[in-house]
């Protein structure tokens, strides 16, 4: 099971890491402490947070060009025997994607995993970026 760190937790939503801290501290994201004492979230209880918080944040509208790429976590995969939908939470932004099952088990998509939505036109690509 993927775990982040705060940092990484903070540029996946979107904010400072003293926000992810204090999210922490005041109970709202758990968090555990590896033996050095560093702090670590869990990704599929911080992609659940994400979205949750996605849902009440209002999203400006942005001009963007044709070709972006949303690095977020991944909320929610949906699989049947030819195709799957993934749903990836990038910040405020909630992006769907359709793609066959077996592009989905080949990429390993599960809730908690970073992937990068990279949408040109209609078509939404998902990627995993190198460690």
């Amino acid at each position: 099971m993927p775990t982040f760190t705060i940092g990484q937790a903070a540029e996946l939503l979107g904010v400072s890491p003293d926000t992810v801290r204090r999210w922490v501290d005041s109970g709202q994201l758990p968090a555990t402490r590896t033996t050095g004492g560093r702090r670590r979230l869990d990704g599929v209880a911080l992609a659940r947070f994400s979205a949750a918080r996605a849902g009440a944040v209002a999203s400006p509208p942005v001009a963007e060009s044709a070709r972006n790429h949303f690095p977020g976590l991944v909320t929610r995969v949906t699989r049947d025997k030819v195709m799957a939908q993934v749903e990836i939470q990038a910040g405020p932004f909630r992006v769907v994607s359709l793609m066959s099952r077996e592009a989905a088990d080949e990429l390993a998509l599960a809730p908690g995993v970073i992937a990068v939505a990279s949408v040109k036109s209609t078509n939404v690509v998902v990627e995993i970026p190198h460690p």
